[in-house]
């Protein structure tokens, strides 16, 4: 049964892709006699607008010459020897399409195909899933459906629901999880981040609840605090917002994933990022105290900008004076990179490789940072 419907399929195709050349060209010779038709109405109807005046001789003329080169044309189309190579040409291409390509076809499936092989139910196939996820999933989840308080199997298929954006199942996961092993900081997190994304990006009260104790459980979650922050400034608490995304951006370490965004929303509440980058770590000497911070807010761009580039200035003269402090030669060049003052960048870069030679692999870290902001470390002193 199954052949013969193959059959039938690929005779079905053939027909249709064959269907224009097996026309016969007699509606195409039907074209060409009306065409030497109408250009004989036209001689006609020329002749008599001639006899009647209605136009001249030799306009006559130059019309008839043009209608007759035209009726040439088309009986000489007509009745030309091409007539009989095309159905030949036709027939050929037809055969080709008929024949040739469904049997080529065959040959190739016979050879490389397996044809006797029976289908695998899906019960095998969810016994060796591979890397394909959809059976993985479905593997789990049948795992969960026999066995619904195993709270482990929960916990591995909540991420995998939320990486696929299938919101409340991950929801209902993430949910079991906490009720059959409990709460901690990443399932809290986790079902927070589910809650928001089904929710447009607005942090509801569960979330928020939920961010809130992962926070209380272990402080300093990068992820809960941007969320809480998040919160605060979708209920239009801008000052405590920029004050939490501020702490964050503090507490990040270099190079961190999160910090263009962090200082995103600082702008956005209001809040000077490029301030808060380029103030020195409390690890680094010149760092400002809380009343300096709060004053740089009141400030405007500009004195805000004296500001940091006295703090900047504060920090390279105590350095000169304890050059043994390597995250504070880190923070110096970085903030005089971000004040776009390339030749202290460079002065501060050689003083720290006096104090951290580029032999040593504190030395090379200013190497490769100085690299990376741009710095040119050419004909630095080392």
């Amino acid at each position: 049964m199954f052949w013969i419907l193959i059959a039938l399929l690929t005779a079905l195709v053939a027909i249709v892709l064959t269907y224009p050349l097996m026309r016969s060209k007699g509606a195409s010779d039907t074209g060409r006699e009306g065409e030497v038709a109408v250009y004989r109405d036209q001689l006609v109807e020329l002749q008599r607008e001639r006899a009647s005046g209605l136009i001249g001789e030799t306009e006559a003329e130059y019309a008839r010459a043009e209608i007759g080169r035209r009726l040439l044309a088309a009986a000489s189309s007509k009745t030309g020897g091409d007539a009989t190579a095309t159905p030949r040409r036709h027939n050929t291409l037809a055969s080709v399409v008929t024949i040739l390509l469904p049997l080529t076809g065959l040959c190739l499936y016979l050879f490389m195909g397996s044809p006797g092989m029976p289908d695998m139910p899906l019960e095998a196939r969810l016994e060796k899933p591979g890397n394909d996820m959809n059976l993985l999933i479905a593997k789990a989840e049948r795992h969960l459906a026999q066995n619904p308080d195993d709270g482990a199997g929960w916990d591995v298929l909540a991420p995998i629901y939320f990486k696929t954006m299938r919101l409340g199942d991950a929801e209902m996961a993430y949910r079991n999880a906490i009720r059959i092993l409990g709460e901690n900081p990443e399932r809290l997190t986790g079902l927070a981040e589910t809650l928001i994304a089904a929710n447009q990006g607005i942090v509801i009260q569960d979330a928020r609840s939920a961010l809130a104790d992962a926070e209380k459980m272990r402080p300093g979650n990068p992820r809960a605090q941007f969320y809480l922050a998040l919160a605060l400034e979708q209920a239009g608490r801008m000052p405590e917002a920029r004050a939490a995304f501020t702490a964050i951006l503090k507490n990040s370490p270099d190079g961190a994933p999160w910090i263009p965004l962090v200082q995103a929303h600082i702008e956005t509440t209001g809040g000077d990022a490029a301030a808060v980058a380029t103030a020195p770590k409390p690890e680094a000497p010149g760092n400002p105290s809380a009343e300096d911070v709060a004053a740089a807010s009141a400030m405007s761009a500009e004195d805000r900008r004296a500001m940091i580039s006295g703090m900047v200035d504060s920090l390279d003269a105590k350095l000169k004076e304890n050059p043994d402090n390597f995250e504070g030669w880190v923070r110096l060049v970085q903030s005089y990179a971000m004040l776009k003052d390339d030749a202290k960048a460079k002065e501060a870069l050689a003083n720290g490789l006096k104090a951290f030679p580029p032999a040593g692999e504190q030395g090379k870290q200013l190497l490769v940072l100085a690299q990376q902001l741009g710095v040119d470390a050419q004909g630095v002193k080392q």
